[in-house]
């Protein structure tokens, strides 16, 4: 079997856990690929449990799965074990979770650093939620990082810790004005992570190529989303990993051509948290109307999302970036009882229409939406089954969506719960 990747099409928060659920029991891994605690998914089980996933692939609540996070990702193991034990006092098995011997740790002085800069950069700042993740993922590029196998040897970590902060320790104190990070003291405490993560850390990239040989489907999930990718997101308002579709084989360590499909993720509207222009974004009625009737808040920051309508440019860019076989249009449901629902077709930039993304990032700030309005529906959506049963104007939307974002639309989502989906084609098939 080959591997599929379920990635984000707009800004993060598209829903991507109730993609990944949905798949998650005909799948026995699940891989996330990116990123740090500074996303997660939103998973309600079908008696109507809610888990909100920050570090832990959402395949963790599928009994039999192995959920798997892989070298791409960085963990703060504070937050992981809290996460576990969350998920262990609630009756979920978290024996088969495996981590890369590959992902990089985030440290004290991640965080400390992250907070500070963010505040140093003021009108500038690009939104962190200042959890250390650039900072880890900084030190992973220079080449200082550590990484979870160095806690299995504590002369390396360390040998590592004391590197890293001789010269970490100098920009706090002395640019920032801040406390030094103690070195014993962070020594201890990630020495004393070693003991409880060491049965959890292995070869993940040997695990999932032999479950591939084996003809076992393999899911990769990122967090995040397509225009908040380090390349080819809205740069500089974006994250520090890649969670675009190539970042899902790099991410892992699964070659590309053992990966055949790429499911995207696409609410049917549009929401981005932080920083960073957003052509279709509301500040009217109908913005706060999203906000609510969507429950726009995010899982991991607790921030409200900036709500707008449904971006059709940045999703032809994200089929094109990603080479997106299918999508998983979600939240439909937040859309009845509208008697209009205007989609972003293109842009107007300094007077020029603009069918595709712009080039540079001030092209980008300058883009006004050119609109298309659709008739809306009043109908509820949460119990259809089938794309016959929508209303006919939501399924006008949905085929037009799919007209002007270049894929097809496999799987409608219809209200948050597990089985409340329209499915059009098995994304297994």
């Amino acid at each position: 079997m080959p591997a599929i990747v379920i990635i984000g099409a707009q800004w993060g928060d598209e829903g991507k856990g109730k993609a990944t659920d949905l798949l998650g029991g005909r799948v026995p891994y699940v891989v996330r690929y990116q990123g740090g605690n500074n996303a997660g998914h939103t998973v309600v089980t079908p008696d109507g449990e809610r888990y909100a996933l920050h570090l832990i692939p959402s395949g963790i609540l599928t009994p039999g799965c192995t959920p798997v996070i892989g070298n791409g990702v960085v963990i703060d193991p504070g937050v992981l074990l809290s996460e576990l034990a969350g998920l262990e006092a609630r009756g979920v098995d978290t024996s088969k979770l495996v981590i890369s011997a590959d992902a990089h740790l985030i440290m004290p002085h991640h965080r400390a650093l992250d907070r500070v800069t963010e505040r140093y950069l003021g009108a500038s700042k690009v939104g962190t939620t200042g959890r250390g993740i650039g900072p880890a993922y900084g030190d992973k590029v220079a080449r200082v990082g550590i990484r979870i196998q160095d806690l299995l040897d504590p002369g390396i970590l360390r040998a590592k810790l004391d590197a890293v902060l001789r010269e970490r320790n100098q920009i706090l104190v002395k640019v920032y004005n801040r406390k030094a990070i103690d070195v014993e003291e962070t020594y201890e405490e990630y020495l004393g992570y070693a003991d409880v993560l060491a049965p959890r850390i292995a070869d993940t990239r040997l695990l999932l190529a032999e479950a591939l040989d084996r003809d076992e489907w393999v899911l990769l999930e990122g967090s995040q989303g397509t225009l908040l990718d380090i390349d080819h997101g809205t740069y500089p308002f974006v994250t520090s990993s890649s969670p675009t579709a190539g970042g899902a084989s790099a991410g892992s360590g699964i070659g590309p051509t053992r990966i055949k499909k790429v499911v995207g993720i696409l609410k049917a509207y549009t929401t981005r948290v932080g920083s960073g222009p957003f052509p279709t974004e509301l500040h009217d009625q109908f913005g706060e109307y999203l906000l609510k009737q969507g429950g726009e808040v995010g899982v991991t920051t607790g921030r409200d999302r900036r709500c707008g309508w449904f971006d059709a440019v940045i999703a032809r860019y994200a089929t094109r970036v990603n080479g997106i076989t299918d999508y998983f249009l979600t939240k439909l449901d937040v859309l009845s009882s509208l008697e209009r629902v205007p989609i972003c077709v293109a842009y107007e930039v300094d007077g020029v229409r603009q069918d595709e993304m712009p080039m540079t990032q001030t092209a980008f700030h300058h883009a006004t939406p050119v609109y298309e309005e659709l008739p809306g529906w009043f109908e509820d959506v949460g119990h259809c089954r089938s794309f016959a049963e929508l209303p006919a104007n939501a399924q006008a939307y949905v085929l037009r969506l799919e007209e002007l974002s270049g894929a097809y639309v496999s799987v409608i989502g219809v209200g948050p719960g597990r089985d409340q989906n329209v499915v059009r084609r098995d994304l297994l098939a």
